[in-house]
């Protein structure tokens, strides 16, 4: 079921988003080689906690059998699609890539104890960034992936599927001679960290995704992922972190995005 938003609700996400846009641009600035990723989870908490928000990813169990996600950030690098724990720490070198995914539940209250008071509302965002000298093609992924959510943004308005969206990330990764991963998507979010409907980053077959029409209050977290070679992707050992199944790199880029009267807003936009 498909759970609109109040205008005082997208107000509180647009608040709590740009909040993530700033951490996710603090962290993005600390991408160098020598950097491990455990230096980036412990930096992400520290300013998740002081923006006045918690963590939607630590701790996050998808299904009654999986176990808790254990890490705030998701920091895949290289071949690695997505969901990658940034825990156990990776060192990064120069020429690697990574995409860093994170969500904050926004605001937190709490008791003088500690003791979380009620909830919060979830924005999602994520964005690759090069590890110092990367080869032309490997900018050229990043910036077409980059390229290919605005290209999905600008098709979020009222009267508009989600296939357009879809469409529109597929029509720009594979002119540029990319492919899409299929076998994950994008999702509502807002009152939780995945909610109804999902988003394809491709034109679906009939039947494969319903055509959703876009409504006023729909916030949905849009997240292109996109290969340099095959679109095949398969889950790794750890149980959390999908991959290339080629081995070649892999790009994601994500915003969470209110769908308004007038079109949209980008709420985790800085």
């Amino acid at each position: 079921m498909i759970r609109l938003k109040s205008a005082d609700e997208i107000g509180i996400l647009r608040e709590g988003g740009k909040k993530l846009a700033v951490i996710l641009d603090q962290l993005g600035k600390e991408v160098k080689p020598g950097i491990t990723t455990g230096y980036l989870e412990h930096l992400a908490r520290e300013l998740i906690r002081e923006a006045g928000g918690e963590p939607a990813f630590l701790g996050y169990v998808s299904d009654f059998d999986s176990p808790p996600f254990p890490t705030a950030l998701c920091t895949s690098v290289n071949d690695e699609v997505v969901h990658a724990p940034a825990l156990p720490a990776r060192t990064l070198k120069s020429g690697d890539i990574i995409g860093i995914d994170v969500g904050m539940e926004y605001p937190v209250k709490r008791e003088a104890n500690g003791r979380k008071i009620g909830m919060g509302l979830f924005t999602d965002m994520a964005a690759t960034f090069p590890v110092g000298k990367v080869p032309a093609r490997t900018r050229q992924l990043i910036k077409v992936t980059r390229k290919s959510l605005d290209s999905a943004i600008a098709r979020i308005k009222p009267g508009n599927t989600i296939i357009d969206i879809g469409r529109a990330v597929q029509e720009c990764a594979e002119a540029n001679g990319f492919s899409i991963v299929r076998d994950l998507v994008g999702h509502g979010v807002g009152f939780a960290v995945h909610e109804d409907p999902q988003i394809p980053n491709y034109a679906s077959e009939p039947g494969v995704f319903p055509k959703t029409v876009l409504k006023p209050g729909m916030v949905i977290a849009v997240e292109p992922m996109v290969n340099m070679g095959k679109s095949g992707i398969y889950v790794d050992e750890d149980g959390f972190t999908f991959r290339t199944a080629d081995g070649q790199l892999s790009a994601h880029f994500e915003h969470t995005i209110a769908v308004t009267e007038k079109g949209n807003i980008v709420l985790t936009a800085l």
